[in-house]
């Protein structure tokens, strides 16, 4: 993205001490100086005297919201010392507790105005702005957003999978010869894409089927929420913690109606659209107060009856009268697993901006959570179908 305006850094600080964030390392600026040359003793910890001057040396060279946030560390240690490896740490774009607890109770307070404030920016600063407004319930991490974000690489994961959708979508309609309810067409469920209970040992269709829709009224829904949503979190979050949920929404999908809707075949992407889209509302609601997006009851409103239409849409056609007796329609199990994914996997990797998730408890409980249930439905459905002697429609 292009150059952001001179205006002072708009970082306010936080009310309260949360759990402190880190950010993994991306273009690591070089160091104005070594250690030794203000550490001799090799102690850790470096004078004030020292940092000021070496700061003040090198201010030209420093980006103005590093150098802000660097004084206010300096300025909130009242013994004279500072440990070097919290200058280290913010200048290869790292944020540890250390530094951001003296920020937050230090005796100089960033008082510069909010992100929402500056003036002049460009289209593509405007949008992420927008976009770290959307997604982000705190100033600092906005911010820290604003400056770091490069486009590099671009919202890909959601992109390329919407694509994909749409043109197996259109190829299906072509060679259906249909394209409003597709899934009523006598051959729909013959696609190997498709899972179907019969075919259930063909373990790719429990993914696969998001690239088969019952209709236009289908995926236009799931498109417009995924891209709406999708794309501003995967632009925040990246690609791997994106990916991540979208998938365990699809595979939570599948395996819930093997479970629980044990006749019914599936199509759609509603699984990962839902576990997505009930993160981002659940993220909104956790941190209500802190959200300063605009509209955001409106956003509420629009993405739930969005939301109720799809699931309704899905409940209406799976009692309706097959098309392929004695097969049911698809089944909405699906959006129930994927919003189970949601609020568990989903909001913890929302709220933990750029930790790593692999330090954090919660995400530890949660995997291990959907593991335990991937685990039940497998042998689910090895053993249960048999058990229970169900009478399955026969394959396609």
């Amino acid at each position: 993205m292009g150059e952001h305006p001179s205006p002072g850094p708009a970082v306010a600080a936080c009310a309260e001490a949360e759990r402190i964030e880190e950010l993994e390392p991306e273009a690591e600026e070089p160091l104005p100086a070594a250690p030794e040359d203000f550490d001799p003793g090799n102690t850790g910890f470096i004078s004030t005297g020292k940092f000021r001057s070496l700061l003040e040396s090198h201010s030209s060279e420093l980006d103005p919201h590093k150098k802000e946030v660097l004084l206010a560390l300096a300025d909130s240690h009242a013994d004279g010392q500072i440990c070097y490896q919290d200058f280290v740490n913010l200048m290869s774009n790292k944020r540890s507790n250390s530094f951001r607890q003296a920020i937050l109770q230090g005796n100089r307070r960033l008082c510069s105005k909010a992100l929402l404030e500056e003036k002049g920016l460009n289209l593509s600063q405007r949008l992420i702005r927008h976009v770290a407004y959307e997604t982000l319930p705190r100033e600092i991490d906005r911010k820290w957003y604003y400056d770091s974000y490069t486009c590099c690489p671009p919202p890909w994961f959601m992109i390329t999978v919407t694509l994909l959708e749409v043109a197996f979508f259109l190829y299906n309609g072509v060679s259906l010869n249909q394209f409003v309810l597709q899934v009523t067409h006598p051959h729909y469920l013959k696609n190997s894409l498709v899972y179907h209970p019969q075919l259930r040992a063909q373990a790719w269709r429990y993914l696969t089927y998001i690239f088969m829709h019952a209709g236009i009224e289908h995926l236009g829904l799931n498109v417009v929420l995924q891209l709406l949503v999708g794309v501003p979190l995967e632009m925040v979050h990246g690609a791997t913690r994106i990916g991540l949920v979208y998938v365990a929404g699809v595979v939570a999908g599948s395996l819930a109606v093997s479970v629980a809707d044990m006749t019914a075949p599936v199509v759609g992407s509603s699984g990962g659209v839902y576990a997505l889209v009930s993160a981002h509302l659940a993220n909104i609601v956790m941190n209500w107060s802190g959200m300063k997006c605009q509209f955001k009851l409106l956003r509420m409103a629009v993405a739930l009856i969005c939301m109720s239409m799809e699931f309704g849409r899905a409940v209406w056609l799976r009692f309706h009268p097959s098309a392929y007796p004695p097969c049911p329609h698809p089944s909405f199990v699906a959006h129930l697993g994927g919003v189970a994914v949601g609020i568990t996997l989903g909001v913890v990797v929302l709220r933990n901006y750029e930790q790593r998730l692999q330090d954090q408890s919660l995400w530890w409980i949660f995997v291990a959570m959907y593991a335990i249930f991937v685990l039940f439905a497998i042998f689910w459905n090895i053993f249960a179908y048999t058990l229970l002697d169900l009478k399955l429609p026969p394959p396609p």
